[in-house]
């Protein structure tokens, strides 16, 4: 008896906990920055998703205001 395996499949769009998980953060936070409109979501009825690439645009933008922050050593 073999055992089938389901076709992995790529998500298109994550939930704030899913994403938040990617990023490894915690959930508060992702709602807080959702609710901030750093992080952009949309949505489909009343559930909110966030695409994979608003993931990546939000890494660029922490990115950015890390080299923003002056350096002490």
């Amino acid at each position: 008896m073999s055992a089938t395996l389901a076709p992995h499949i790529e998500r298109v769009l994550y939930r704030p906990e899913e994403a938040a998980a990617t990023l490894g953060i915690g959930r508060s936070l992702i709602y807080e920055e959702i609710r901030l409109g750093r992080l952009r979501t949309v949505r489909i009825g009343r559930r909110r998703l966030v695409p994979p690439e608003y993931v990546a645009q939000y890494v660029e933008l922490l990115k950015r205001e890390a080299e923003a922050v002056p350096r002490t050593v």
